[in-house]
């Protein structure tokens, strides 16, 4: 699988493979999965040629985390990439008080406190270090500072000034002694990702869902500053939520949510001049977002080890320029939205 160098400062950056891997659905994301079943999954992904691996504290409260550590174990550190995520501590708790009730299942009982201070970034590190069981971590993500996720701007912008007034020291301090190779923020919104960008030294952002086939709207001002700061991006939900891979059939998702009938109308004339041109919608979607010069990796994720190899079909298809050119044309896709 292609890789995508990125380096911001002079400390040897990253190698990202173009496809990564989400490990949401290892922590029992709407379903409780078996550990086997993670194991064969995340064991394709790896024969593909995927070399990054996302994760993060809150998925499956702790569980995704641990359930990486037997596979990474038997892995050469420098063969991969690790990013994980800060944010939220994770505290013993009586079941009924879980966080996620309905959303993760099988998981600890543990609830979440949020916690974007200096010593809280440490805390997180170092408890993600010992569920991962790996001597290195290449990047920390600043974990949901968006609007969806703290209900008002007030509440948001508490805690990103509590990160940048605390956190963000314990994250350049770890950069600077070489703990970490990079740091940013994983994230749904681009106006957060703006907003901490103009505040601080940030080296990579995981936005997700607002750089796709669907979503364009990030070019007006976020990704120019990235791609003129040196700041890479890596793309989750490339889908939407999962549009952009089933088509606008009947109950199709959007954003988490059925998708409502502008998004119907929109990504049925977005597959007809897909399907005019011989590439499926999901093909165009997963190219969609390399062809940006900030993306150094798109990470879809994989519920089966079916999906994992569907996704490594799709990134590999042919699609012609005259696709795009026709969905500018059409008024599907945005003008100044890089393609080849």
């Amino acid at each position: 699988m292609k890789r995508r160098d990125w380096q911001r400062i002079d400390n040897g950056g990253v190698a990202f493979t173009e496809l990564g891997f989400g490990t949401a659905p290892f922590g029992n994301l709407y379903k409780a999965v078996e550990d086997e079943d993670t194991m064969e999954i995340v064991n394709s992904a790896w024969e593909t040629g995927c070399r990054y691996y996302d994760t993060a504290p809150l998925y499956g409260l702790g569980l995704a985390e641990t359930r990486l550590n037997p596979f990474l174990r038997g892995k050469k550190r420098e063969d991969y990439v690790l990013s994980t995520k800060v944010g939220r501590l994770l505290q013993v708790c009586p079941p009924e008080e879980q966080t996620g009730i309905g959303k993760f299942f099988d998981v600890p009982s543990r609830r979440e406190v949020y916690d974007f201070t200096y010593d809280g970034v440490m805390r997180s590190l170092e408890c993600s270090f010992e569920r991962l069981g790996v001597d290195s971590i290449d990047i920390l993500f600043a974990h949901d500072l968006d609007l969806a996720n703290h209900g008002t701007q007030e509440v948001l912008d508490g805690y990103i000034d509590q990160l940048m007034g605390s956190g963000y020291y314990a994250l350049l301090s770890l950069r600077d002694q070489g703990v970490i190779k990079a740091f940013g923020a994983g994230i749904n919104e681009w106006q957060s990702a703006q907003a901490m960008a103009e505040r601080g030294d940030f080296d990579l952002f995981l936005l997700a869902g607002r750089y796709t086939l669907l979503e364009q709207e990030s070019l007006d001002s976020f990704l120019p500053l990235c791609q003129q700061r040196g700041i890479g991006i890596v793309i989750g939900g490339p889908y939407n939520s999962g549009i952009l891979a089933t088509g606008p059939k009947p109950g199709a998702y959007y954003n988490y949510e059925p998708a409502p009938s502008e998004i119907l109308d929109k990504v049925a004339k977005i597959e007809t001049i897909c399907g005019n041109h011989g590439v499926a919608l999901i093909e165009a979607a997963l190219r969609f977002p390399l062809l940006h010069p900030t993306v150094v990796s798109v990470i879809p994720g994989g519920q089966s080890v079916s999906e994992v190899k569907s996704t490594i079909t799709s990134h590999g298809a042919e699609i012609p320029d005259e696709l795009w050119s026709e969905l500018k044309l059409e008024g599907l896709m945005r003008e100044d939205a890089p393609t080849p």
